[in-house]
């Protein structure tokens, strides 16, 4: 074991990205929070973009706070939310603002591309679920709407990818971001050439793909002049996809095959770890995704809406003069009545942004249920039919995989959640572990700390984790009530 070593995680979410520095020593992990500033979308005419200049300025930002500290920083790496991608040119690292997931006109492409090519061989093809969010109907959009923009375009490179990109100078795709795109087949392990021909999009568009944990060479002279790193410093493609990187995070035991795991913030993303690719008439009716990870591991998982209804229940009300922190509004809804109004968390309205305790409502009044009466109640109704959802996907997980799944890990943001949590066990009948909170950092850092040779594998990096933070225990309560909600919550439209 290296005595001590220091790494350096960009960890980029929808919503914030924080810069955090990991000290890996004598097998345990500190993890600090540097610098932290708000991502989110921004509003250009009819679109939705994203400021990425902006944000990698402020990682620069962090990355010479994190200096400043002295430590021995061995590596950086990237990560990020799926889907989204920079469109670069020879020395040009940006051609255009690049477009959010939530962008409108992804709903329009997301119809014409499965009637035109048909869901049987796009599935077939990468064994992704259908959402309308994912970068083949982004494409599809920006091919029909500005084919020259793609055409004088050098290379596409996904959203963790181009901030490494702009670290190293190295544009590549690492492996757990592509996979998210719905443009690569995971049994031959690259880019969907038929697909990609179906959509008439230039090859030469896309980048190579190299395995996580890969190390793509040191920094650029610009950034060690900009930044005070050490020139040899290396940048490292972890897991560029957020969830790649939270599912390494995760205190599994080695060996142990009944746990599923949550990666739980503005999405809730849950699945389990395993070999090869479930591409199958089942895990296509339940709609589920293999995306890749360390070690080309699969994650079979499902996207759920996850805690954006809460948020942007959040939004609304400090847009109307009530500023809750998420403390507050947990204590409000812990305070609520249970059960008394449900949900489904993925309807397609509560996936949009604005008017979201409107639309609870409105869906409360269509389903005949009470509206929420109370902010509490409305946070209440969320959560609680988001814990529901989950038992939902365990049970398909179950059923597709042929696995009993016993204990839930819940990692990410959301496992700070104490209500959440034990609502998570009593509506799915299953022990939860939860934390810890910053997986995806933590799963960044330690990737970095494998590709460099400082530990040594998997099961290495999940003992790390287990020995350096806290992981609290939920048990099941209230069963019978929570089997009755259940079966109200199946009957939902």
């Amino acid at each position: 074991m290296i005595q001590k070593q220091a790494y350096i995680a960009l960890d980029c979410g929808a919503e914030s990205a924080r810069v955090m520095v990991g000290i890996l020593q004598q097998g345990q992990l500190q993890l600090e929070e540097i610098h932290r500033f708000p991502t989110g979308g921004i509003s250009v005419g009819e679109s939705l973009r994203w400021d990425v200049l902006q944000i990698f300025e402020e990682l620069r930002i962090g990355v010479r706070k994190a200096v400043q500290l002295n430590l021995p920083i061995a590596s950086l790496s990237a990560d990020s939310w799926g889907l989204d991608f920079v469109l670069i040119r020879d020395q040009e690292p940006i051609l255009t603002p690049p477009r959010h997931y939530r962008d409108p006109r992804n709903l329009v492409y997301y119809e014409k591309v499965r009637k035109q090519l048909g869901e049987d061989f796009i599935f077939d093809e990468t064994g992704i679920q259908f959402m309308p969010i994912n970068t083949i109907y982004q494409l599809a959009a920006a091919q029909d709407e500005s084919p020259e923009l793609l055409t004088f375009a050098n290379k596409l490179i996904t959203m963790g990818d181009w901030f490494n990109y702009m670290f190293s100078g190295v544009a590549v795709g690492d492996a757990s971001m592509v996979s998210t795109t719905q443009l690569y087949n995971p049994r031959r392990q690259e880019w969907s050439r038929p697909l990609i021909d179906a959509l008439g999009l230039p090859h030469d568009l896309f980048p190579e793909i190299v395995p996580c944990g890969s190390i793509l060479g040191p920094i650029t002279e610009q950034v060690a002049e900009s930044t005070g790193l050490a020139s040899n410093t290396k940048v490292i493609a972890s897991c560029s996809h957020d969830t790649g990187a939270a599912v390494v995070g995760t205190p599994a035991r080695s060996g142990q095959k009944d746990w599923a795991y949550l990666s739980s913030g503005t999405w809730s993303l849950l699945g389990v770890e395993l070999d090869a690719p479930v591409i199958t008439p089942k895990s296509r009716q339940y709609n589920f995704t293999n995306e890749v990870g360390l070690n080309h591991s699969i994650r079979l998982l499902k996207n759920i809406s996850g805690l954006w209804v809460v948020q942007e229940c959040r939004r609304k009300w400090e847009s109307e003069g009530y500023s809750y922190d998420y403390s507050t509004l947990t204590e409000m809804a812990s305070a609520a009545s249970s059960l008394q109004s449900l949900i489904n968390p993925n309807d397609p309205r509560f996936t949009t942004i604005g008017e979201m305790p409107e639309k609870i409502a409105a869906y409360c009044i269509e389903s005949k249920q009470l509206v929420p009466e109370s902010h509490g109640a409305f946070v209440r109704s969320s959560l609680e039919s988001l814990a529901l959802s989950y038992r939902k996907v365990l049970d398909e997980l179950e059923e597709t995989t042929g696995e009993t799944l016993r204990t839930l890990h819940i990692v990410g943001g959301g496992s700070k959640n104490k209500l959440l949590n034990q609502l998570a066990a009593n509506a799915t009948g299953r022990r939860v572990l939860s934390g810890p909170s910053e997986a995806t950092a933590i799963g960044n850092v330690l990737i970095q700390s494998l590709a460099l040779g400082h530990l040594s594998s998997l099961s290495e990096i999940r003992d790390t984790v287990r020995n350096s933070f806290e992981i609290e225990e939920y048990l099941p309560q209230d069963q019978p009530i929570w089997d009755k909600a259940y079966q109200r919550f199946l009957k939902l439209p």
